[in-house]
């Protein structure tokens, strides 16, 4: 067990879970405030292991479903102030009051901060862990499919005042659908929380230490910005990863898609990336990303924006003009099986290519 014990963990933390999320994962200023508010409650916001709870533990998972479009607001007059403690509320009822720990969905400013808070909010712990590895736009992303773990029994609650129970779906694509719907209806997200699991099952599901690594990048971000050492290289090193591109945004491009903010950029590349160009294609996260027109990254592997000082974007705030420097990782191993590709590879969002590894493709592209 590891303990968030001051502003500067925070800090760190939220930034290395940002940076994971790859352009979505929601608000990290809200993240922070709502860490804040969590510390500010409890003292500290403890971590555990899976393997450190009791063997009847049940664990749940909170989070926000919908845009990360700018400006989306509520559609209508705000009735219920905090949608997810009261999801949370609704689900431990279900459950007898048995819920004996929490878990992220997966990575990213607002979404992993979730968890933690709803945590000090009832006082109990947070599994070193998520559900996905980064951050990623869909239901269907979610590591539970490939064990065949249903999410239900599940709580959807909006700020506007809908309180939804799904006691069972039909399918993944029905369930995305039903909470997608619901976010559209509020005009901006809708409160989860799903996905009970009991501790045989959540030891198959969890992407283990995401948690501390989310902490530990974000540690390794601020250490290399006191010492005057660069920052992207930091991200780099931690995450075993490639620094794929530097240039600047030339074109951003996105709309308020069904929930979704959907769009692309362009880069324009600057030093030894000078004359060529780099575009992804985002669906909330940035999902695929081509140089010079070829694949260099694909879904499920990870994409993310940062500025010189290793400060990473969201789509919700990037900007053309911004100068960015682009890193690219591998995905968590349970995302390259077969299964995992059905639900996360490039063929799932409609791109006519077969998977390739992102450390293949940097090696076409002469980078690694």
């Amino acid at each position: 067990m590891f303990s968030l014990k001051n502003r500067d963990d925070l800090k760190y933390f939220v930034l290395g879970a940002t940076i994971l999320g790859t352009g979505g994962g929601g608000d990290p200023r809200e993240g922070l405030r709502l860490l804040e508010e969590a510390l500010t409650l409890r003292g500290k916001i403890d971590i555990v292991k899976v393997d450190e709870l009791s063997e009847d533990a049940i664990i749940v998972v909170p989070y926000f479903v919908g845009t990360i479009a700018p400006g989306a607001e509520p559609k209508k007059a705000v009735r219920i102030e905090e949608p997810i403690k009261r999801a949370f509320e609704e689900m431990n009822k279900m459950l007898g009051g048995r819920v004996s720990a929490v878990l992220a969905t997966e990575m990213g400013g607002l979404n992993t901060a979730v968890p933690l808070y709803v945590a000090a909010k009832v006082g109990l712990p947070v599994v070193d862990g998520d559900l996905l590895g980064r951050a990623a736009p869909e239901l269907h992303q979610c590591t539970v499919h490939v064990y065949d773990i249903p999410m239900y029994p599940s709580v959807i609650v909006t700020s506007t005042g809908n309180i939804v129970i799904v006691r069972e779906y039909s399918d993944i694509d029905d369930y995305e659908a039903i909470a997608r719907y619901l976010s559209v209806l509020d005009g901006k997200s809708a409160a989860v929380v799903d996905t009970p699991l009991d501790k045989e099952r959540a030891a198959k599901a969890i992407v283990r230490d995401t948690i501390s690594l989310a902490y530990r990048l974000g540690k390794e971000v601020y250490e290399a910005r006191e010492e005057g050492k660069d920052p992207v290289e930091a991200i780099v090193r931690v995450l075993g990863g490639w620094k794929i591109f530097e240039g600047t945004v030339e074109k951003y491009e996105w709309r308020d898609e069904k929930g979704f903010l959907v769009g692309e950029t362009e880069v324009r590349g600057v030093g030894r990336w000078e004359g060529h160009k780099l575009r992804t294609w985002i669906k909330n996260e940035h999902i695929m990303a081509w140089l010079d027109d070829k694949p260099i990254v694909m879904p499920p592997d990870l994409i993310s924006f940062v500025l010189d000082d290793g400060e990473p974007i969201t789509n919700s705030d990037l900007r053309e003009g911004y100068k960015v420097h682009v890193i690219a990782a591998r995905a968590p191993e349970v995302w390259r099986t077969r299964k995992g590709l059905e639900l996360f590879g490039p063929r799932h969002f409609g791109f006519d290519y077969d998977y390739v590894p992102v450390e293949e493709l940097v090696q076409r592209h002469g980078i690694a």
